[in-house]
């Protein structure tokens, strides 16, 4: 399988060329061209994060309760997937370790990545993030969206980011969240609020927009909804 990035970084889309036998995982409702003998599937998918209780874990982090199979029985199949954000695209070697990611920045990957729910820990709840992750360990590449550009930092000791810029990050990193400043009024005046502290060896994987606050800042430029008696 091979996997190609175009169109970076603000509207990327992935061609995905398959050789005969091989089955790629992704998001349900992603894919916008392929090959015709490919053939496509829905699924909660078997084994470990998968079944009914991989599909609810799946969607506590945000992500959808089903996921598409996409199987070619011959050479050089190709397939063509977009994020529902407009923004990048990451490839990942997955390779026995694990990666854990944010709800909403899984988009595809190999038939031996794993998925499966990951918890955060309630300090996830004060940043304003979801206390529920994606955790991808097993073998193979798996793809990751951002909104906006993403870039990779590769962290040893201490590195600050804000909480709502993470896409992802391996777990040899450990983590705590703070205040951005010296003080919590003065954090949060400032406009910075929470951040997550990361500590250790590894990488971390950030997006140069934040979709909240993207939401937030839209929202409030929506007209009202008028509904007739």
């Amino acid at each position: 399988m091979e996997i190609n990035i175009l169109q970076q970084p603000d509207s990327a889309i992935a061609r995905v060329t398959m050789q005969a036998g091989e089955e790629l995982i992704a998001e349900a409702g992603c894919m916008i061209a392929m090959s015709s003998q490919i053939s496509a599937s829905t699924t909660l998918r078997q084994g470990k994060g998968g079944g009914i209780l991989g599909g609810l874990k799946r969607m506590l982090a945000g992500e959808s309760i089903f996921l598409s199979v996409f199987r070619s029985p011959s050479n050089g199949a190709e397939i063509f997937l977009a994020p529902k954000l407009m923004g990048d695209i990451l490839i990942y070697k997955v390779n026995g370790n694990e990666l854990i990611v944010q709800g909403g920045s899984y988009f595809a990957s190999e038939s031996n990545v794993e998925i499966n729910l990951g918890f955060q820990g309630f300090k996830s709840v004060f940043s304003g993030e979801s206390i529920f992750w994606l955790t991808i360990s097993g073998y193979g590449e798996v793809v990751l969206t951002s909104f906006g550009g993403i870039y990779e930092i590769d962290v040893d000791g201490e590195y600050v980011v804000d909480t709502g810029h993470i896409v992802a990050f391996e777990k040899s990193l450990s983590f705590e969240i703070t205040k951005a400043g010296s003080s919590w009024i003065g954090s949060f005046f400032g406009g910075e609020g929470l951040v997550c502290r990361f500590k250790g060896k590894g990488k971390v994987f950030c997006q140069t927009h934040n979709p909240s606050a993207f939401g937030q800042l839209i929202g409030s430029q929506l007209p009202p909804i008028i509904t007739s008696n």
